[in-house]
């Protein structure tokens, strides 16, 4: 770094500890996720706040205040896929922040989280040169550990600021139903607390939308689920996870107000400039995080047996848009996918469907003791999903990895109970085959010819 680059840093950086001094004094617990230099991480608890600014979003400040455009990415689950806070974010940005142009780039995925996104991260969002990234997987990793969702998240950002240095990320939590208990508490869901730490580690910006809607409810608002709408309440969702339009409206209120505060801050305090990231990445908060995850296509030879390349006019040619070109498919037991890497972990970018499959895995010669459905019991239309192959391997040594196709298929009953009658339907078509759709690998190291 340039002596000119470290003295800018410096002194951005300097403004802002003193900033979170101050902030510490106040509320004692925002002090308690910050990290020891090399002390192995711990889980502790976070306590609840709206916003956490951190180090800001320098580079969209910037832009919108030079009135240039700004390429926004939204990359989450199916509340952000959902025509509700990531429209109405948008719509509001190019509203207010004009002559700035906002061009959104849709990165999310229904019943996703962060352990897929990391490994689609390249394809689906970076290769479009994001300005902002609005990360938001903290409903969809809620059942998983903190150790993971820190390696999955680590890799995440890692791989962004590696791609460009001055992309801004903020961290947005969602509400499910149950989370309410943890702010009743004054304290977080694991899945915030996680984040939360990791955000401080790295100065990410955070967003809490979980805060404004537990606050309503308690006082008699806003329900949090119902079927119908109240009278004199606000009906939040149907589910108690998808806001209604309503519900959308209250993310989108949390993210305009702290967009504009953090563009007042930064007049005043300015936030530390991009070029500070580069300091930040040379540490990492836990040492096997994925910031080298990375899809790989399937290539032929990998392939025995009877398989496919998906055709053009396939209904379900849509899943391209997030597999790429090369999806295989094949319905024939026997046939294999044999993958010879040296890594940590395998996976495949799938689909489950209802006439989905199952299979057999083989790595290193030790067969799965029992198959792998490619069904389960949302199955009744095809979706994306991850077959899960390997992990915790050692990196450094060659492995393989067989995926054979069953001849048995798997049991439909788990999806019985969705349909009208499931006797007549589960003995349609549509639900038997031995059917599955590889998209491109998941890898944590290197594919070998």
């Amino acid at each position: 770094m340039s002596y000119n680059k470290a003295f800018k840093c410096f002194i951005a950086s300097s403004t802002t500890l003193f900033a979170l001094f101050l902030t510490a004094l106040a509320t004692p617990s925002s002090a308690d996720v910050y990290a020891a230099e090399n002390e192995t991480p711990a889980m502790r608890q976070v306590k609840p706040a709206l916003e956490r600014f951190r180090d800001g979003i320098p580079h969209f400040l910037a832009k919108i205040e030079k009135g240039e455009s700004v390429d926004v990415a939204y990359f989450g689950g199916s509340i952000t896929a959902a025509d509700g806070w990531r429209v109405q974010t948008l719509k509001k940005f190019n509203d207010e922040y004009s002559p700035s142009k906002f061009t959104e780039i849709n990165a999310a995925i229904g019943g996703t989280g962060s352990d897929l996104g990391v490994f689609r991260l390249e394809h689906d969002v970076l290769r479009h040169n994001p300005d902002l990234v609005f990360i938001e997987f903290c409903v969809n990793d809620g059942g998983a550990a903190p150790e993971a969702i820190w390696r999955q998240l680590e890799g995440i950002v890692r791989q962004i600021w590696k791609h460009d240095l001055t992309t801004d990320v903020v961290f947005v939590y969602t509400f499910r139903v149950g989370h309410e208990n943890d702010y009743l508490r004054d304290s977080t869901p694991r899945s915030v607390a996680a984040t939360e730490i990791l955000a401080d580690f790295y100065g990410i910006p955070s967003l809490d939308f979980n805060i404004p809607v537990v606050e309503l409810e308690r006082s008699g608002k806003l329900v949090y689920q119902s079927e119908e709408p109240i009278e004199g309440k606000l009906q939040f969702s149907t589910d108690g996870v998808h806001p209604l339009a309503k519900g959308h409206e209250i993310y989108t209120k949390v993210v305009w107000d702290a967009f504009e505060k953090m563009k007042a801050e930064n007049k005043t305090k300015p936030y530390p400039t991009p070029e500070c990231r580069r300091e930040k990445l040379e540490k990492t908060f836990v040492a096997d995080n994925l910031e080298n995850a990375k899809l790989v296509p399937i290539k032929e030879s990998q392939l025995s047996g009877n398989w496919k390349a998906m055709p053009s006019d396939s209904p379900l040619n849509w899943t391209k848009s997030r597999l790429g070109d090369d999806v295989f498919v094949s319905d024939e037991p026997g046939a294999k996918l044999t993958v010879r890497f040296k890594g940590s972990a395998l996976n495949v970018y799938d689909i489950l469907g209802p006439n989905g499959g199952q299979v057999f895995v083989t790595v290193d010669g030790v067969r799965s003791k029992n198959p792998i459905p490619r069904f389960d019991s949302f199955c009744t239309y095809w979706r994306l999903a991850t077959l899960y192959v390997a992990s915790g391997l050692d990196p450094n040594v060659e492995h393989e990895a067989i995926v054979e196709i069953d001849a048995q298929e798997p049991s439909r009953e788990p999806v019985a109970f969705r349909l009208e009658n499931p006797e007549k339907e589960l003995a349609e078509p549509k639900y038997h085959g031995h059917n599955v759709w590889f998209g491109p690998l998941m890898i944590v190291g290197d594919v070998l010819d």
